[in-house]
């Protein structure tokens, strides 16, 4: 543990938490403009095509991005100091989206939307690959968190993270329908290539206290997987936490593929945003009262209590093509996600040492990424092909009519049924492993990390004491190697 240090004056705590205000409306700016675009892509190939295929295509696409790129972000993280790092994703996403721009007006919209030329890969790619570099500054932000909040704050922090996505969320679900029904993909791109260049703007006045980066000499690739491996194996249950976060975002990879369709059956594009805009205001419900009440103790018990919830809402609210039942089990479902999230990045952040924080959200981010695809796109072609003409069936009308009542979307329906309870199952066996038991106990166990501020802002002095206004006292902290390492509890998290 480090000791006590001076106590910060107005001034600096007022910089500090300036500081982390500024990284928070950046990454609320910046994730708005990704999204939007994404959204808006989604809502127009499936509009023009009217393919569940093709938008099946588009989300797996996005998160087979993810998982390519991810191990080599965490890297990038961990060798740059977060303000670069955050500047350069902007920078990469600006001209990923000019270029989409420059390819639309050289294209006809028949050519983009032609799922059998190779138009419709390349703009669609490159919009993806410009929304996927978010993914960078997410990684350097959960570091970020480590950087300026304190511990036992850290959760109320990450509720705070949910609470501005889902601001992002909701803006996004009613401009990207809005702007695709009314302006079209053309002026749509316009406003994204716009609004990215205001968070690159808005970052050369954002300045962050952090020290440089000292090279790790064991990291000789820009991967390094030994080390992200080596910083996972340290802590017992870190692994399997991942392992369970890849297998939920298996079932999430359900919901991804099969939700915008299922909306669009119900709604108008314009519509369906509005939709969605309400529904997300549940991100802001769930991430505001982690950020008022934090997680507890035991912040896996929490997220795996409300894994259970989100898999029992999945498998019901689907169950009658009604669009109240719907609207509503998606407000909630939303409302559970900040939750999950923040427990996931609470652990990490508590028992990975800082300057591997980067890679072990990477890998993290990459194994999880992975599943979503791989559900999406098989989940895809069998819902469109299989499921979805069996049950407008008179066979599978009787069989399953009794339960999934009438409708044009019962084959979708019956998918999230069965996906929902398989996430119940999971989360349930997973109270009684070994591994649960295991980080359980290293989070409540493991000390506070060392970390080193700089020059900038506070000086040597810690920030911790800048986020949270009800102490008067801060630590001390500088960067450490890694925390000690307490017998049979290895560090980990993420």
């Amino acid at each position: 543990m480090s000791e006590p240090g001076p106590t910060l004056d107005g001034m600096e705590r007022t910089a500090a938490k300036t500081a982390f205000a500024n990284v928070l409306v950046n990454t609320l700016i910046a994730n708005v403009t990704t999204s939007f675009l994404w959204f808006a892509l989604t809502f127009w190939v499936y509009i023009e095509t009217q393919s569940v295929l093709a938008t099946g295509i588009i989300g797996g696409a996005y998160m087979l991005f993810v998982a390519f790129f991810a191990m080599a972000f965490g890297t990038i993280v961990d060798r740059n100091r977060k303000h670069t790092v955050m500047v350069l994703s902007s920078v990469i996403s600006a001209v990923a989206f000019l270029i989409a721009g420059v390819l639309y007006l050289w294209q006809p919209e028949a050519a983009l939307l032609d799922l059998g030329g190779p138009w419709f890969w390349v703009f669609s790619g490159i919009i993806l690959f410009g929304g996927v570099i978010e993914q960078l500054r997410n990684i350097a932000l959960s570091t970020t968190v480590t950087l300026l909040v304190p511990a036992d704050k850290r959760a109320n922090a990450n509720g705070l993270v949910g609470t501005v996505q889902g601001i992002a969320f909701l803006v996004t679900s009613v401009f990207s329908g809005l702007s695709i029904g009314f302006l079209g993909m053309g002026w749509t791109l316009a406003i994204a290539i716009a609004a990215m260049a205001l968070t690159f703007a808005h970052l050369l006045f954002v300045r962050i206290p952090e020290g440089t980066p000292e090279p790790d000499p064991n990291a000789s690739s820009a991967l390094d997987f030994r080390g992200s491996v080596r910083a996972i194996r340290l802590a017992p249950g870190l692994f399997a936490l991942i392992i369970f976060s890849t297998f939920n975002n298996l079932i999430g990879g359900v919901y991804m593929a099969l939700m915008d369709p299922y909306g669009l059956t119900l709604f108008n594009a314009q519509t369906w945003g509005f939709a969605l805009a309400f529904a997300s205001t549940g991100f802001l419900i769930g991430g505001g009262l982690v950020a008022k009440f934090g997680l507890g103790p035991k912040p896996m018990r929490t997220m795996l209590l409300v894994v259970i919830a989100m898999g029992l809402l999945g498998s019901v609210f689907m169950l009658r093509e009604w669009w109240p039942l719907y609207v509503v089990g998606m407000w909630i479902y939303m409302a559970l996600v900040p939750p999950v999230e923040a427990a996931e990045q609470t652990v990490i952040q508590k028992v990975v040492p800082f300057q591997r924080q980067g890679r072990v959200f990477g890998v993290a981010a990459a194994m999880e990424a992975a599943a979503a695809p791989l559900t999406a796109f098989l989940i895809a072609p069998i819902a469109e092909f299989l499921i979805i003409p069996y049950m407008k069936t008179a066979q599978g009308q009787q069989q399953w009519g009794w339960l999934l009542g009438e409708g044009e979307a019962r084959g979708i329906a019956l998918i999230c049924l069965f996906a929902g309870l398989i996430m119940v199952v999971a989360a349930t066996l997973a109270f009684f492993t070994r591994s649960y038991r295991k980080l359980t106990e290293l989070y409540a166990e493991a000390p506070e990390q060392q970390i080193d501020h700089g020059e900038e802002g506070a000086g040597e002095q810690a920030l911790d004491g800048a986020v949270d206004p009800r102490e008067d006292e801060v630590v001390e902290t500088r960067h450490a190697e890694a925390p000690p390492v307490i017998p049979g509890v290895p560090p980990e998290s993420r």
